[in-house]
């Protein structure tokens, strides 16, 4: 974070509905934390073709540049509307791919936290695609926020990390602090449990997970189920949270299934996804 204590928030835009979700969420929060909000947009065109200093578009060819012009015209004027309705954030524009661009620039600029909305994916196309947002939780070392629908008027009163408290070291988590010291908010701490595991020693792996991560303030669950998403799902019958924060080891994909990734596209709570050291 930056010394001023403003968290600067990048939305990466398609124009889209959830991308609007993700602003009236995070408008909602600049009511009590200093946010500095930027609407980036991607122009998802090869290596190709680039923009120079003058703004003047080159390409080796294959793409016609009046084309490009166009889209690029289109997307400018969209990005003007969004600032017109709401003169405090700022915009960009970029050329590039889609996810590689929004983590490049998050990084290259500094920003603490990048919030998505999400269509979410299912079946097929969750396997062998996958969606952006669960593409940029797996590769970014920025923290994520994703959501699936409209929580602009969510108040932050309980937020739920869930983790595995074997790994106990100490992790990225100014983000999580920063926002129970704005807003109050409560924490509680959630491990999926198998059969076998001993409840106490989990608990103990708590306590020393909350030492070493400086958390003095928290309550502890156990929940024992056969896997991270129906643990989550039946903790939340019960429990009513705000916000789940949770880490990834970044290796979703084909052969490897990220518990983050998955709840990330099937989740109806927004969702801060952090990278695990």
């Amino acid at each position: 974070m930056e010394n001023n204590n403003k968290i600067k928030v990048l939305i990466p835009t398609d124009f889209s509905i959830e991308a609007e979700y993700a602003f009236l969420m995070v408008n909602n929060l600049s009511k009590k934390a200093n946010m500095e909000v930027t609407f980036l947009h991607i122009l998802n065109v090869p290596d190709t073709v680039t923009l120079g200093l003058d703004n003047t578009i080159s390409t080796c060819g294959e793409i016609d540049v009046n084309f490009v012009e166009v889209q690029r015209s289109m997307a400018l004027s969209k990005l003007a509307e969004l600032k017109e309705r709401n003169p405090s954030v700022k915009t960009d524009l970029i050329f590039g791919h889609t996810t590689t661009g929004i983590i490049r620039y998050a990084e290259e600029n500094n920003f603490d936290l990048i919030a998505l909305g999400t269509k979410g994916t299912s079946g097929l196309a969750e396997r062998f695609i996958g969606s952006n947002a669960q593409l940029i939780a797996r590769k970014s070392d920025i923290p994520v926020l994703t959501l699936m629908c409209d929580r602009s008027g969510l108040e932050l009163k309980d937020i739920l990390l869930v983790h595995n408290f074997e790994e106990n070291e100490f992790q990225n988590l100014k983000l999580m602090k920063r926002i129970i010291d704005i807003f109050d908010t409560k924490l509680h701490f959630l491990q999926i449990a198998s059969k076998s595991d001993d409840e106490n020693q989990i608990k103990e792996n708590m306590a020393v997970f909350a030492q070493k991560n400086d958390l003095v303030s928290y309550e502890t669950h156990v929940i024992h189920d056969h896997n991270i998403e129906d643990g989550i799902n039946h903790f939340m019958e019960s429990h009513d949270m705000d916000i789940i924060c949770i880490g990834t080891h970044g290796k979703g994909g084909i052969f490897h299934k990220s518990a983050t990734e998955t709840l990330i596209n099937h989740l109806y709570k927004p969702i801060i996804s952090y990278k695990i050291k």
